[in-house]
C-alpha cells in the first residue's frame, strides 16, 4: 500500500527531528493501536505500557521505516510484536487471550435496538458469550489472526505486513483459525 504525500512529508519531517510531525503521525493511529494492545492483554494499564513502549521504539527507529507500506501498518506491527513480547514475559499472568474487555461487555448491553425483544437480545448475548468462550479454547496464534481480521477488520494486506508473512499465508491461517473455532463451537455445542 502506498502512503500519501502528506504522510510522506510528515515522516520526512519526523525523521529530521520535528516532534510535532511525529506526534501528528502517532495521533492518527493511537486509538486503534491501543485497542489492539487492550485486546491482547485485557488490562488497560498494561495496554498503555505496551503502547508507550511501542511509541518509544517507533520514535527511535523511525529512520528504519522504508515508506513501502503505510505508516499505521508499520505501527500496528510494532504494537503486535510488543504485545507478543509482553505476553511471553508474563505468560503466567496472561495465559489466555481475551477478545473483550469489561468495558466492551458493558457497551454491548447498552447498544440501543428497538426491534428485537428482550428474549431475542438475551439469546443473542448468550450466543456471543458462547462464541467468545470458544475463542478462549483455540490456540493463541489462531486468536491473534481472528482479532486482526474479524474483530479489528484489517485487510489481508495489512495483516500480511503486521505479521510479516505473505497474503497467502494470512488467508490460510485465517481459514485454519476459523475451522478450528468451528470445531470447538460444534464440539462444545453438542455437549450442551
Amino acid at each position: 500500500m502506498m502512503i500519501s504525500e502528506k504522510e510522506r512529508l510528515l515522516i520526512k519531517k519526523a525523521k529530521e527531528g520535528d516532534e510535532g510531525s511525529f506526534e501528528t503521525l502517532i495521533l492518527s493511529c493511537k486509538g486503534k493501536a491501543y485497542n489492539i494492545a487492550l485486546r491482547y492483554v485485557k488490562n488497560e494499564n498494561d495496554a498503555m505500557d505496551i503502547l508507550q513502549e511501542s511509541f518509544i521504539k517507533i520514535f527511535r527507529h523511525l529512520d528504519k521505516f522504508n515508506e513501502e507500506s503505510k505508516f499505521e501498518t508499520w505501527v500496528y506491527r510494532i504494537v503486535v510484536n510488543a504485545c507478543n513480547d509482553f505476553l511471553r514475559k508474563n505468560k503466567n499472568k496472561y495465559n489466555q487471550l481475551s477478545l473483550l474487555s469489561k468495558e466492551d461487555e458493558e457497551m454491548e448491553m447498552d447498544i440501543p435496538d428497538s426491534t428485537p425483544s428482550p428474549e431475542e437480545l438475551l439469546l443473542k448475548k448468550e450466543h456471543g458469550a458462547y462464541i467468545l468462550d470458544c475463542l478462549e479454547k483455540i490456540p493463541i496464534e489462531h486468536k491473534k489472526i481472528l482479532i486482526l481480521r474479524d474483530i479489528k477488520g484489517f485487510a489481508y494486506e495489512d495483516i500480511s505486513e503486521i505479521l510479516d508473512c505473505s497474503i497467502g499465508t494470512v488467508k490460510s491461517r485465517i481459514s485454519r483459525a476459523r475451522n478450528n473455532l468451528k470445531e470447538v463451537y460444534l464440539k462444545n455445542n453438542i455437549k450442551e
